[in-house]
C-alpha cells in the first residue's frame, strides 16, 4: 500500500505518508508546554503517524491567537518543546511543529469562552487583550480589535521572530518546520486582497502580496538545517470570492519551491467568518493536486479525510504526497493502526507488529483467545 510506503524528504524518512495536522489545543499557560500537550500528541506517535505537528506556536507573544496558545519566542520554552519531539521520536514519529503569527485573529477568548476578540469578561477573568498588528488597519470582522498596519521597522522585527523560532525549533530536535501562511494570520494577511490594501511594495498586486511572506519563508529557509525539511501551510483559496485564488496559490507556491519549501500544506479559509466555497468530504484535495501538479512541489492534503481508503486514494492517484489528519486523528488516535489493517497492509503473520511493543503483544493474545473460542 502506498500510503504506508517510507517517504523521504531531505535527511528526513517518514514511516508512512500520514500526518496529523497542527491543532490548536490552548491549553499552555504563558506559551509553556505541560503535560497536556505531551500526552494529546504522544498518543498519535504511538498511534502510528509517520509525523505529527505540534499546534501552531507564537513567534512572539502578541502573536499567539489565545492565552492557551504555545509560544517559541524564548529560549526557556526549549526544554518543553524538546520533551515533545523527543517523545514523538521515540514512538517513530518524526515530530514537526508549526511557527506562526495570528496578526488581527489575535488576542481571541479560547473557542468554548466565545470564540470572538477579547472582551471586558475576558480581562475581569484574566485574560487581558493586547493590540494586534496586520497587513492593513482592517478588523477580522465586526467587534474584533482593529489592528494597526505594520510598518517596515516592524515588518523585520516579525521576520527576526520566525527566523528565531526556527532556530529554537531545531535545537528541541524537530525534523520539520511549518510556515503558517494560512487562515487570515499575520503572514495570509499580507497575502490576501481581502485584507492587504498597502500601497507600497508589500500591496497592490499578486507579487506586491506575496513579497513579504516570501521574505519570512526565505529567511527561515537560510537558518533552518539543509537536510531537514520545511513545509508551508497556505489557504489554498481564501474562502471568499474576492480572496486568494487557487491560481493565486499555484504562482505563490512556484516561488516557495524557488526558496526550498519541500511541502506546501494545503488548507482553505480563514480570512473572514464566512466560507463562501463547497465543503464535503475531502473538498481541499483537490487544491493539492493542482498545487502539486501545477507548480510541481510536494503537497499535503488534509480537510475531512476520514479512513484508510480514502487516504490510500490520494496519495496513489497523485493527488498529494502527504496525507494530513486533524479531527479524526481526535477521534481515533490509532487511524494509522486501523488504516493499515482495513487496507490489508498488516503483515499477515503478525497483525499487530506496527502497534507498539507493549500493546500488540496484548491484541495478539486477545485474537488468539478469540480464535480458541470460535473452535469450542
Amino acid at each position: 500500500m502506498k500510503l504506508f510506503e517510507p517517504v523521504a524528504l531531505r535527511g528526513v524518512t517518514l514511516r508512512n505518508r500520514l500526518v496529523v495536522a497542527p491543532m490548536c489545543q490552548y491549553s499552555a499557560r504563558d506559551g509553556y508546554v505541560n503535560d497536556h500537550h505531551l500526552i494529546h500528541l504522544g498518543r498519535f506517535a504511538m498511534g502510528g503517524f509517520g509525523l505529527v505537528i505540534v499546534e501552531a506556536s507564537g513567534v512572539v507573544p502578541e502573536g499567539r491567537i489565545t492565552h492557551g496558545d504555545l509560544g517559541i519566542w524564548s529560549d526557556d520554552q526549549i526544554p518543553g518543546l524538546a520533551r515533545v519531539a523527543s517523545a514523538l521520536k521515540m514512538y517513530g514519529a518524526a515530530a514537526g511543529i508549526q511557527i506562526g503569527h495570528a496578526g488581527s485573529r489575535a488576542s481571541m477568548q479560547r473557542p468554548w469562552e466565545g470564540n470572538g476578540a477579547l472582551v471586558d469578561a475576558d480581562f475581569l477573568r484574566g485574560d487581558k487583550p493586547w493590540p494586534v498588528v496586520s497587513a492593513s488597519d482592517k478588523p477580522y470582522a465586526d467587534g474584533w480589535l482593529h489592528p494597526t498596519a505594520l510598518t517596515r521597522e516592524a515588518m523585520a522585527e516579525v521576520k527576526d521572530a520566525f527566523v528565531n523560532a526556527a532556530r529554537r525549533a531545531d535545537v528541541a530536535g524537530f525534523d520539520v518546520v511549518e510556515v503558517h501562511c494560512a487562515h487570515g494570520f499575520l503572514l495570509n494577511s499580507f497575502l490576501s486582497p481581502v485584507t492587504n490594501d498597502r500601497t507600497d511594495e508589500f500591496g497592490g498586486d499578486l507579487e506586491g502580496r506575496m513579497r513579504f511572506p516570501l521574505e519570512v519563508v526565505k529567511a527561515v529557509r537560510a537558518v533552518w538545517p539543509e537536510d531537514k525539511p520545511l513545509f508551508v501551510r497556505v489557504s489554498a483559496v481564501d474562502g471568499l470570492r474576492e480572496g486568494m485564488s487557487i491560481d493565486d496559490t499555484v504562482v505563490f507556491a512556484r516561488h516557495l519551491k524557488a526558496l526550498g519549501v519541500d511541502i506546501v500544506d494545503c488548507s482553505s479559509g480563514g480570512i473572514a467568518p464566512r466560507y463562501e466555497y463547497p465543503s464535503s468530504y475531502g473538498y481541499q484535495v483537490p487544491y493539492a493536486q493542482k498545487v502539486r501538479s501545477e507548480a510541481g512541489v510536494g503537497t499535503a492534503a488534509v480537510g475531512l479525510i476520514v479512513n484508510g481508503q480514502q487516504a490510500e486514494a490520494i496519495v496513489v492517484n497523485g493527488q498529494a504526497d502527504l496525507v494530513a489528519i486533524g479531527r479524526e486523528a481526535l477521534v481515533d488516535p490509532n487511524f494509522p493502526l486501523h488504516a493499515e489493517a482495513q487496507l490489508g497492509a498488516a503483515d499477515p503473520k503478525n497483525l499487530f507488529a506496527s502497534w507498539p511493543l507493549q500493546v500488540g503483544w496484548w491484541l495478539q493474545g486477545r485474537a488468539t483467545q478469540i480464535k480458541q473460542m470460535e473452535t469450542i
